[in-house]
């Protein structure tokens, strides 16, 4: 089986989302033990898809909004319930989780890096970013004891193992999928270690103007480290095999040890259902 696409995905309740440049497919196990699948269309934006940088700012925004749908479609398919998301819910709700990430990821570190030094040059950076990079691993270390993010985290686990079983051109079956990593160099969660680790050096480079000020020009700036981040993690699956991008990507794999789990086989199943519904 040809590896034609580049797949990318994310775990939901109780499913896999899989998705390709112009397309995403959803499976989700439904309470009478069976697997839905929908398919999905997406906007094709030429300029923006093949401009480096801008490319990565839109498809973060991008991948927040379907990522919010996916979630409330398989909310209603797990539980049988139909309660359909409009535009206005899907923009709230990122308002809400943007925000959410500015405080607890920005505004945050940098109280606690001021209450933590006087200095106001590189030291306090470099404190505000290790301060920022504790706070987002002491944020998925908590959430991984709630059992129904252990779930969610080992559908995670199915759908990275089921693309690298795709992109090794290995029949979809459970037994192959097995064979493979839960961990993979074009995870989410390598793109998030990526844009913190990015942050700390061209935020050193911004002179000390106040609190407020530094606030800004990081959120100002942020747009940009995540268009960055997006062509080194685009970079870097393309170059997976190579031993100096192993040694760069390494530490967000270990980051992935936390975020995905080993599945069941019924999890697979629907990673499957996903990615065949995909191709």
């Amino acid at each position: 089986m040809p590896s034609k696409l580049t797949i990318g995905g994310q775990a939901v309740i109780e499913g896999v989302m899989m998705r390709s440049t112009n397309k995403y497919a959803i499976a989700v196990r439904k309470p009478n033990k069976k697997i839905s699948v929908k398919k999905f269309k997406l906007k094709d934006y030429p300029t923006l898809n093949k401009t480096p940088i801008i490319r990565g700012i839109f498809r973060f925004i991008e991948t927040l909004s379907i990522g919010i749908k996916g979630i409330s479609y398989s909310a209603n398919e797990s539980t049988g319930e139909q309660d359909n998301i409009n535009a206005w819910e899907i923009f709230f709700t990122l308002i809400i989780s943007i925000g959410m990430t500015i405080l607890l990821f920005y505004m945050a570190p940098l109280f606690l890096a001021k209450i933590i030094t006087k200095d106001t040059g590189l030291l306090f950076n470099v404190i505000d970013g290790i301060l920022r990079l504790i706070i987002f691993i002491a944020y998925l270390l908590i959430i991984a004891q709630l059992p129904d993010i252990k779930r969610i985290f080992q559908y995670h686990g199915a759908e990275h193992m089921t693309v690298h079983a795709y992109e090794n051109k290995e029949k979809l079956t459970i037994k192959n999928i097995k064979k493979y990593s839960t961990l993979h160099p074009r995870c989410g969660t390598n793109f998030i270690l990526i844009v913190f680790i990015l942050s700390l050096l061209i935020f050193t480079m911004i002179p000390y103007r106040g609190y407020f000020f530094r606030l800004g020009t990081r959120l100002l700036l942020l747009p940009l480290i995540a268009g960055l981040s997006y062509e080194f993690l685009k970079f870097a699956g393309k170059y997976q095999d190579n031993n100096f991008v192993k040694i760069l990507t390494y530490p967000g794999l270990l980051l992935q040890k936390i975020t995905t789990k080993k599945p069941e086989d019924k999890m697979i199943e629907v990673a499957i259902k996903s990615l065949k519904a995909l191709i």
